[in-house]
Order: C-alpha cells, then structure tokens, then sequence
C-alpha cells in the first residue's frame, strides 16, 4: 500500500528501525532518534544497492517519488544512482571552487603583484570595486556555466542606473578575468567575446585644462591667494610646476624627494608605466617643497590627509580647491597641469617632444627607443624644468613679453 503524508506525519518512532514502503522500492526509515529518512532500494547488475534521497519533511512525499523515479531512469541506462550522486557532489564542489566571484579574487591578486605589468593601488581599487558589481549577479555561479546573456544582464544592470562608462569598464574586467579561466585551463572560451558594441557607448570627456597662456597667469595668481589648508595649497601651487599625475603628487614620500639633488624620484610601482621617473626639481619648486614640512612633518606623506598622516591627501584636494576658485571641471583639474604643460611646452618651440613626453611619463612601445630617451634627454629636462617654472613666473607676474611669446 503506497503511503500517504497522513502516514508519514503519524509514524511514531520505536526501539529499533521501522520501515514504511511505499512503491517501486521508494520507502520511508523512521529511526529510534525520531529522524524520518528516505531511502530507495534497487539492484544494478545483479547486485541490490540503497540509495539516500533525503529526510522528511525537507524532501516531502512527492518530491521522493521525483526522485525515485529519477534514479530508475538512471539505473534503466545502465547508470548507477548513488555514484551519480556523489559525482554531482564533487562537482558542485569544483563549481564553487571555481566560481566567478573566486577565480575574480584570484585573478585581482595575481595582476596587484604582477610584476612590471601590476596595477597600480589605484587601479586595484578601482577595478576591484566594479568587478564587487558582479558579486550578486554572476559571482555565486560556476564560471564555466555562464553565459552570454548571464554577463550581459548583469552589466546591463549597471548601465540602467546610468552608469554608462562602469558598465562598459565592468565588462572589460569581467572579459579579463574570463580569459584568465581559459588560460588556467577553467575554461574553454571567454563569453564577452561577442558582446561588444552591445552596451551604449559613453561620450567621452575631457580633463578640464587651461590651455591659453593669459589664462594660467590668472589661476596661478588664484592658487596663490587660496584661503585653504596650506599643505593643500602647496600642492596645488607645485602641481603646474611638475606636472606628473595627480595621484603621483598625493602619494610623494620625503624619502622620494632629495631637495639637496632637485630630483623627485617616483617608485614604478606608483607610476602608471610601472617604471621609475625621475622628476627635476626647479629652484621655484624646490623652494616650495622646503615650505612643506613645517606643516606636514618631515617623513611619510608630503601631503598627508587632514585626518591622519597615515594616508595621503584625498584624490578630492586639489580638485575641490580649484572649485572654491571658481573654476569649474570643464575649466579646470588636478590633471588638467599636465595638458597645460604639454600644450605651452610644445608651443614654445624651445624643446624637442622627445624629452617633453618623457617629462609626461608617457609610454613608448619600443623598449631600446625609450631606454635610449632616459638617458639622452635627461639634461634636456632638467634645463626645461628651470625654463617652465621661470615662464610660469612671467604669466603669473602677467608679462606682456610672456604672452607674446606663447602666440608666436
């Protein structure tokens, strides 16, 4: 007689096993303890063999019936259900194992000490946080069960709030850490691979930058009567003269600037080359850099965060005070110095580019061609360091000399 949930509900424990059938060797072992398990008896190859399905209520009357009838599909394939099983499991452990949100924390290590080609803190950071994006979405899956549509939903998500430009980058990291599985044999192929051009293109904008000579005598005459924190304002007043990126200038050590040589030596690991540059110091910025310590100490951070020496100043900083100058993003940023100074340097006409992309730590593809520039257009630089922080002088004295100079 097949049983029924009643049955099942009113089966009260003894002192050894009680067995209660149901139908095609399905039945239900209620133990002394109270536990009420189920177990299917079959034979394979002549051989009677007890499979464990479950305990009762979790898997209920019908459901054990499913799977009964699920494993004699198997057994009439000649498959042996309680192998199956623990096939499954070791599978479902793989599968955690190699799960998107894993092989993504294994794949943002490997590329933080990656050599030459590791990333910045800064670019850890940032991508770390937007691969965080996925975490719901396909995090939890197998990665070598996701699909197409999978990572297209998810990044899709990202670009509904707006966020056009993190759900287009989102989608390259997630790409990375795909062809990262196909190359630590995970994987067969990478499922972004045909999902470009579906997410909206972002439009592409601009560091604000002053670019006219007129023009940069204003700001520095603006940055020179800041109200601001001083350690804030010495930043902003040694950003035009170095020109290097903005996160280089947050991030400068006292044990990276030898005021005694005029040099500032920037670690590879803070550049975003990954190569080490050195940055001539004028007598202007040298000055300037001697008026730091009283303010921020003499070791660590140059510019430290208002909070506590231990960190740097906020990405925020010069950014924020150039705002409460009355400049806005489409005028005027932290990175913005730096097409300043490419602009006005190249309109000179007194400097070969060769040394003024050098002094822009900009990349060159060919290895012999830019360990050949180190070198050769070192005393180029150190002399157009004078030259530029001698011109920033003039435009922000306003001499009309200065600005003629700039339009021939």
């Amino acid at each position: 007689m097949a049983l029924t949930d009643v049955a099942i509900r009113n089966a009260k424990p003894g002192g050894k096993p009680i067995k209660l059938a149901d139908a095609g060797g399905l039945h239900l072992l209620v133990t002394p303890a109270g536990g009420k398990l189920w177990r299917l008896k079959y034979r394979l190859n002549g051989r009677e063999k007890q499979l464990a399905i479950g305990s009762y209520p979790e898997i209920s009357l019908s459901e054990a019936r499913k799977r009964r009838e699920a494993a004699r599909t198997l057994i009439a394939n000649g498959k042996d259900p309680s192998q199956e099983k623990r096939r499954e499991k070791v599978r479902s452990r793989v599968a955690a194992e190699n799960s998107f949100n894993v092989i993504s924390e294994e794949y943002c290590a490997k590329r933080k000490r990656d050599g030459d080609k590791r990333w910045a803190p800064a670019t850890a950071t940032r991508s770390e946080y937007l691969l965080s994006l996925l975490k719901a979405s396909i995090g939890p899956m197998a990665i070598s069960e996701i699909e197409p549509a999978d990572v297209l939903d998810a990044v899709r998500r990202i670009e509904r709030k707006g966020n056009l430009e993190s759900a287009r980058r989102t989608l390259q990291l997630a790409s990375m850490v795909f062809r990262y599985a196909v190359a630590t044999a995970r994987l067969r192929s990478d499922p972004t691979r045909d999902l470009r051009g579906a997410l909206t293109a972002p439009k592409v904008t601009h560091y604000g930058a002053i670019l006219k000579a007129e023009r940069v005598g204003e700001l520095l005459r603006a940055i020179d009567g800041y109200e601001g924190m001083g350690v804030a304002k010495l930043a902003m007043q040694i950003a035009p003269h170095v020109f290097v990126r903005p996160g280089e200038l947050r991030h400068a050590l006292w044990e990276e600037v030898d005021l005694g040589s005029a040099v500032w030596t920037i670690p590879a690991e803070k550049t975003k080359m990954r190569k080490p540059h050195h940055v001539p110091l004028s007598r202007q910025v040298v000055a300037l850099f001697r008026e730091v310590p009283p303010l921020s100490g003499p070791v660590g951070y140059v510019f430290p965060s208002i909070r506590t020496r231990a960190r740097p100043m906020s990405e925020n900083t010069i950014n924020a005070g150039l705002r409460r100058l009355g400049y806005s993003s489409d005028e005027m940023t932290a990175h913005g110095f730096r097409a300043m100074a490419s602009t006005l340097l190249n309109e000179s006409g007194k400097w070969s580019p060769d040394a003024i992309e050098r002094a822009l730590t900009h990349g060159d593809a060919d290895k012999v061609r830019a360990a050949y520039h180190r070198g050769a257009h070192w005393q180029e630089r150190v002399e157009m360091a004078q030259w530029w922080s001698d011109y920033l002088d003039e435009l922000r004295r306003g001499d009309e000399a200065a600005f003629i100079g700039a339009r021939q």
